[in-house]
């Protein structure tokens, strides 16, 4: 029988065992041992298949490069090439006890033009270091299955030993060539994704934009010009009914006025740039159906960009207070701590929001992932509702 197995100090003061730590290797042969042996022999077919699936794809690929095949098959082996680590990480798993992190997934359902997929799978590190775990892996494959059916026969008194030997050698492999890049992977699909997320939130803004001029005050200045124009030519015939169509023009030029001015205000409102979060917050802060209260406790003005993502946060959640809520009163929060900007709305309706319940929300949630922020809503049912968002904070240069 193997020795306990010893506890590292944070292990003992979890009351758990170190998973981590190899059971010392004995002459006797027990459970684990057999598992390094049945891993060492199915190392061949293992490798053998691993090999042909890299020779085989990579050639057929390369040679296809001259077509619009090639590239695409090639992407396509990369990620058949995920799979094929996915397993070997998991017989390492099973059998030697190795726990290594699955990678990060591509992105590749994201919203994205077939190209920017491409290509993302084609810079996959993930894909090219298991290739190249299952290219050199035949050579290993071959000695370890020799050696290992030999010395059942000829050197099993220690065996146990060699087993150990050549199992933390491949121990080493997988670590190696099969961990995922820790932080590093995770930040480039993060900004993968995000750059996506701020290239479709700018297109959806020139479009409403576009959407909002072209119903609004296009629409009212055709209207002013045929008015005029009509009023123009009854001036000699009918002043009085010129008059009063000149009348009705003058009203139509100030409701375009107003709705050119909502939509500047939806741009970026003037206050914003004049006076800072603090003034912008209170204007907007008027202009919803509940009595709102605005605390800001900021010592200087952040970014351009962070303070304009911080305004349109909460305008947003208090239109959605006005639209949805049932609240008879609101407040918003806005302050600083060490590098981030924290923005915290809270309302006294019905609750029952979440991410899920629309776009809105949603939106908002990849607005400020997209610049390392937070989205966390708290909306029970029956109420109240905190909504908190949490911004890097960035200088005004």
């Amino acid at each position: 029988m193997t020795a306990p197995v010893p506890r590292s100090r944070s292990s003992q003061a979890d009351g758990g065992e170190d998973r981590d730590r190899l059971p010392a290797v004995r002459f006797a042969y027990d459970g684990h041992t057999w598992k390094e042996i049945a891993h060492l022999l199915l190392n061949l077919p293992a490798a053998v298949f691993g090999f042909v699936y890299v020779s085989t794809t990579v050639w057929v690929s390369g040679v296809l490069t001259i077509t619009v095949v090639g590239i695409p098959l090639l992407a396509a082996t990369l990620l058949g090439a995920r799979q094929l680590g996915k397993l070997e990480r998991a017989r390492a798993r099973a059998l030697l006890g190795v726990r290594v992190e699955e990678p990060t997934p591509l992105p590749l359902g994201k919203r994205g033009s077939r190209t920017q997929r491409l290509f993302m799978a084609l810079k996959d590190p993930v894909g090219w270091r298991t290739l190249l775990y299952d290219f050199i892996r035949l050579p290993w494959g071959v000695l370890t299955f020799c050696t290992v059916l030999t010395s059942l026969f000829v050197l099993w008194p220690v065996l146990p030993f060699i087993a150990r030997g050549l199992t933390n050698a491949d121990r080493a492999m997988v670590r190696g060539l099969l961990s995922p890049s820790d932080e590093l992977e995770r930040r480039i699909a993060e900004l993968e994704s995000d750059r996506g997320v701020v290239v479709d939130t700018a297109a959806a803004d020139l479009r409403r934009i576009e959407r909002d001029l072209h119903d609004g005050a296009q629409a009212r200045l055709v209207n002013l010009a045929m008015g005029l124009g009509l009023a123009k030519e009854k001036l000699l015939e009918d002043p009085d009914g010129a008059a009063a169509m000149v009348e009705e023009a003058h009203g139509e030029v100030k409701l375009a006025l107003q709705e050119l001015r909502d939509l500047a205000r939806g741009i970026h409102p003037a206050v914003l740039t004049d006076r800072g979060l603090d003034a912008a917050l209170s204007s907007v802060a008027t202009r919803c159906t509940v009595p709102v209260q605005v605390t800001a406790d900021l010592p200087s003005r952040p970014a351009a960009a962070i303070e304009g993502i911080a305004y349109f946060t909460v305008s947003e959640l208090l239109q959605n207070v006005s639209k949805h809520s049932g609240a008879r009163s609101a407040s918003v929060d806005v302050w600083r701590s060490d590098d981030r900007l924290l923005i915290q709305v809270t309302d006294d309706g019905r609750g029952g929001a979440s991410l899920d319940g629309g776009t809105g929300m949603r939106g908002l949630a990849d607005r400020l992932g997209a610049v390392d922020g937070l989205f966390v809503v708290d909306s029970p049912a029956g109420g109240p509702t905190t909504v908190t968002a949490e911004l890097p904070w960035r200088d005004r240069g």
